[in-house]
């Protein structure tokens, strides 16, 4: 019994160089312009580091000021401030 192969069909593409810049493609004689893939999102999320950082600023304001609050309250203002809302 014979298997059947599959046939590569035109030519195999060649490997992009590191870090190459990979030139516009030309159709007809016009160039057109190529996307990034690269998405922007309009405003990322905090990390835990930043409103980690934050967090304790407002504990140290808190505290100078000689108000009561616990860390959670902490957090969650630091989370508000750093996300705009």
């Amino acid at each position: 019994m014979k298997t059947l192969k599959a046939k590569p069909k035109g030519k195999p593409k060649k490997a992009a160089k590191a870090g190459a810049i990979s030139k516009p493609k030309k159709t007809s004689g016009t160039v057109k312009a190529v996307k990034s893939r690269k998405e922007t999102a309009g405003k990322s999320e905090p990390g835990e580091v930043e409103i980690r950082k934050k967090a304790n600023e407002i504990y140290l304001q808190r505290i100078a000021r000689g108000e009561q609050g616990t860390p959670s309250e902490d957090w969650q203002k630091a989370e508000e401030f750093l996300r705009g809302s």
